[in-house]
């Protein structure tokens, strides 16, 4: 099983209540700045947040997103050929930043069942209501997908993070920005921000010697906020996990007994 195996993400039909929205797009994700000049690492990034739940932008975000309940299925790929799919519903309770963030995987595979658990800034398994120490790399790879994710940049100021602007890029035909974010300790992902749209299409960063690469699709609205239902992990050029949101929705209860305390 690769390291981020452990901690993946899947799809089920999508229910009433989570259905992707049609909502019409902002009408405009152009900052105003003298002609010519170049914008700043946090003019672009302000920007991305306020495209991301316009119009309010972080106030929204904090209004909307203080719960999430999300479930989904990620194709997991093997070095050695073999694929499988897990089901997962990821709940949410939103923290002033993302070390105070509670947020407990529950992932049914083929063979097992267990939850994977972050309070804190602290990561723990869960199986049969037993707590117990995941694996080093299943931890660090859950922590990977709290700290090197959209949300990161999003809540940068909330997290104390740096940023930096590295300059552009064009993919496929697509001229992106380069967002460098260094968290408070010492993490760096570089995003790449879409010079047209503002929206985070990918995102890289470096983890135990390998080289990751996470490419972000179908990005749709939930709730009023935009959200990538598919979502694609390399890692050193392997596709090695697949992922598709079937159903999310924001605000809703979260019951605080699915956060059990670590003796």
């Amino acid at each position: 099983m690769t390291a981020l195996g452990a901690v993946c993400f899947g799809q089920i039909e999508k229910s009433a209540e989570g259905k992707k929205e049609k909502a019409s797009e902002p009408p405009s994700a152009k900052v105003s700045s003298k002609p010519g000049a170049e914008l700043t690492a946090e003019q672009i990034v302000e920007s991305t947040i306020l495209i991301y739940a316009f119009p309010g932008g972080r106030q929204t975000l904090e209004q909307i997103r203080k719960t999430t309940n999300e479930r989904g299925r990620t194709k997991i790929n093997y070095p050695d050929g073999r694929s499988e799919l897990v089901n997962y519903q990821r709940f949410i309770i939103r923290g002033p930043n993302l070390e105070k963030e509670k947020i407990r995987l529950d992932q049914e595979f083929p063979s097992v069942r267990y939850s994977l658990v972050h309070e804190d800034g602290k990561v723990f398994g869960v199986f049969n209501d037993q707590i117990f120490s995941p694996r080093e790399d299943a931890a660090a790879s859950f922590t990977d997908q709290i700290y090197r994710s959209i949300e990161a940049l999003l809540r940068y100021k909330e997290n104390g993070s740096e940023i930096s602007l590295a300059g552009k890029d064009k993919l496929l035909g697509v001229d992106f920005y380069l967002i460098d974010l260094t968290d408070k300790v010492g993490r760096k992902t570089r995003f790449y921000v879409s010079v047209k749209r503002f929206r985070i299409m990918m995102l890289e960063y470096e983890s135990g010697g390998t080289q990751y690469r996470r490419k972000f699709y179908d990005y749709n609205y939930a709730q009023g906020t935009l959200v990538p239902f598919r979502s694609v992990l390399y890692a050193n050029d392997r596709i090695t996990e697949e992922t598709d949101i079937g159903t999310i929705t924001f605000g809703q209860k979260v019951d605080e007994s699915l956060f059990p305390k670590q003796p």
